[in-house]
């Protein structure tokens, strides 16, 4: 019993020793500069600013037909009533308040513009993500950060940075899935001409 709980603790202290000496890989990347590299993120983020872009017209517009109603019942208020004047500064205070229910709707925390982005960003996040996963499991790194996060990084050495890699994997995968895409339209293009 003694020799086997000997054995035990010298297995033990061996196990411990060999994973101890084992150094701890860390690499780390940028997700800003992973994003601004790909073509499909620079596309969503056109699509997303032309909607930003329409939702700020739109607010603006609603802005100037409110500025007409209050001049026009500032000129028409020496010939209503008191109490036509009260529903009409009713009817203004509703429709203000609805220009500010839309700003809400478009711009707020849980506006459009929040939901849309997380829709055409999270895509390619995930992506992103994948990738990392991969040459991590292939490169054997313990821990991956992404520099761009609040984690504060105060120094890295260049040679443990995977961005440019991720990117290299990323825009061949997306090469690869448009060669399908190509090859899948040629397809149905050769089947439709044939029928």
């Amino acid at each position: 019993m003694l020799k086997r709980n000997l054995y035990k603790l010298i297995f033990l202290f061996m196990y411990i020793s060999a994973f101890s000496q084992k150094g701890t890989r860390v690499g780390y990347m940028d997700m800003n500069v992973i994003l601004e590299n790909v073509s499909e993120y620079n596309k969503a983020n056109d699509l997303l600013d032309k909607n930003i872009e329409n939702w700020k017209k739109e607010i603006e517009l609603k802005k100037v037909q409110l500025r007409q109603y209050e001049e026009q019942l500032n000129i028409e208020r020496i010939l209503l009533t008191p109490e036509l004047i009260k529903d009409r500064e009713v009817e203004i205070q509703i429709f203000a308040s609805e220009i500010i229910s839309l700003q809400e709707k478009r711009f707020g925390p849980k506006g459009d513009m929040i939901v849309q982005r997380s829709k055409l960003i999270q895509p390619l996040q995930d992506q992103v993500l994948s990738v990392v996963k991969q040459i991590a499991e292939e490169k054997k790194y313990d821990f991956i950060f992404d520099r761009s996060s609040s984690l504060t990084m105060l120094y890295s050495a260049k040679n443990y940075d995977i961005s440019d890699l991720v990117i290299k994997r990323i825009n061949r995968q997306q090469r690869i899935q448009n060669r399908k895409n190509q090859i899948e339209r040629l397809k149905s293009k050769s089947s439709s001409s044939n029928n």
